[in-house]
């Protein structure tokens, strides 16, 4: 199947964010920094609509802000509301793996099980960014399996906005072990059909990485 240009487009985007994202996350890229859509395009040899979409992605996730007669600048790190993004998070994520282990069906729980397996091939060969977009899937399919729209909705809409808090957790040493192996706490809850393991196990996954925070947070400042 030949890719539509809007695929290829997105994709470009992605790539654009994740090199951004790792910027502003390394400090090489400070709060107030302003990116400019020409420079970036010029950069990375592309069109402006690329460029365009993963600054707005940027803007989605709060990293990036847009300021009139500026345009697009590095946020400032909002350690409050960042500190709340996380605590809704894992309440919302633990209600979806407690609702999932009560209503997931058989076959559900055979494709949470397989992307498990998946991750654990991939956390051995340490590919990170593949890890990630298993992981990814291993939350979707729990959200799903939650068999509730409302809370679908809300899980998706946060994860998107933490997405590369969570991302540059997974970078640092053993983080990747530790989240596979938590990962694998929150299924056997869910295939025993154990809602209140599963919420905690979950809650627990979910729940902001002090060290790792803390960090961050000193690399921002």
């Amino acid at each position: 199947m030949v890719a539509k240009k809007s695929d290829k487009s997105a994709t470009r985007a992605d790539e654009i964010r994740q090199v951004i994202e790792a910027e502003i996350f390394s400090g090489a890229l400070r709060p107030g920094t302003r990116l400019d859509e020409e420079s970036l395009a010029a950069r990375f040899n592309l069109s402006r609509t690329p460029v365009r979409e993963a600054i707005l992605q940027l803007v989605y996730s709060g990293l990036v802000e847009k300021k009139p007669r500026q345009g697009a600048v590095v946020a400032p790190l909002d350690l409050h509301r960042m500190v709340q993004m996380f605590e809704v998070m894992s309440d919302i994520e633990g209600l979806c793996a407690r609702y999932a282990a009560r209503r997931m069906s058989t076959e559900e729980k055979t494709t949470l099980e397989r992307l498990h397996v998946r991750s654990c091939q991939l956390c051995e060969a340490r590919q990170l960014d593949d890890y990630y977009a298993v992981n990814h899937s291993f939350h979707e399919a729990i959200y799903e399996g939650s068999h509730n729209l409302v809370l679908q909705d809300m899980a998706r809409g946060l994860f998107a906005r933490l997405a590369p808090y969570r991302r540059y957790q997974l970078n640092h040493p053993k983080r990747i072990d530790e989240s596979f192996g938590e990962h694998g706490e929150v299924l056997a809850a869910i295939l025993a059909s154990d809602p209140d393991r599963a919420q905690a196990a979950m809650r627990k996954h979910v729940t902001i990485q002090a060290d790792i925070f803390s960090e961050f947070v000193s690399i921002m400042r």
